[in-house]
């Protein structure tokens, strides 16, 4: 079963979170909702953080994956908040299970198709050799010439961990993200819909989803609102935390 992180009482809400990411950066904000009456469960995704390892890696598997755990757990209906391939997971899991979906919340994804765009971010994590034994900032050294973006190289390092003494390793599956970059672009299926709420969430400052998506989003979830996130980019919850939370907790409340 996928590994998560669990707290609170009341509705669950499961929180997906997005490519190269980890249930701990979602760790303030599942506090908050936790505080509001929710059972949180921030789930780490296959080949992300401490959950399976797997050559599969598909949006169907990764959906059969939340089935497992919903059973696991005995959740018979959810809340789910999911970030880009997180969002991605969630509008696959509700159109294919209404009935075990409540209120949905994608942030900065559409349900269209998007073409592989993170080849700076793969070829800095493929640059880094573990085999030499470096330190944390000989990868952050390997990784600041081809990720200029200091906040996207320290989002990569959140990631690394001790393998064992002097060892270090990237959380999630390199490997399998190589050979399956494309699979996470998916489009939603052309007759999926989920007819209950929905809420997606569009940084200011992203271009994830743009005002020519929102036929398609409305097309698949027609009960659908858009709604803007100001002075944030595609990473909307870690760079305006306090407007991401108003408006989440006000629609699942």
């Amino acid at each position: 079963m996928l590994y998560s992180k669990i707290e609170g009482e009341g509705k669950p809400l499961l929180i997906l979170h997005g490519y190269l990411g980890m249930s701990d950066n979602w760790k303030t904000l599942a506090g908050e909702y936790a505080g509001q009456g929710f059972q949180v469960h921030a789930i780490d995704m296959r080949n992300h953080g401490r959950s399976l390892h797997s050559d599969d890696f598909t949006y169907k598997v990764m959906v059969q994956d939340i089935i497992d755990y919903c059973d696991g757990n005995n959740l018979d209906k959810v809340n789910i908040l999911g970030h880009s391939m997180g969002g991605k997971t969630a509008m696959f899991f509700a159109t294919a299970y209404p009935g075990r979906t409540e209120k949905l919340i994608i942030a900065d994804i559409a349900p269209k198709y998007y073409s592989p765009h993170h080849q700076d971010i793969m070829n800095g994590l493929n640059a880094v050799d573990f085999s030499v034994k470096p330190s944390r900032a000989d990868v952050e050294t390997t990784l600041s010439e081809y990720v200029p973006d200091l906040g996207t190289r320290q989002f990569l390092a959140k990631s690394l961990y001790w393998v064992e003494p002097g060892q270090l390793g990237f959380r999630f599956n390199l490997e399998a993200f190589n050979k399956h970059i494309d699979n996470i672009g998916e489009a939603l299926p052309d007759d999926a819909i989920f007819e209950k709420p929905a809420l997606f969430l569009k940084g200011e400052n992203s271009n994830y989803i743009r005002e020519e998506d929102i036929p398609l989003i409305k097309k698949h979830f027609p009960d659908s609102e858009v709604i803007t996130i100001k002075n944030a980019g595609h990473w909307l919850h870690a760079e305006n935390p306090k407007d991401f939370y108003d408006v989440t907790i006000d629609y699942l409340k």
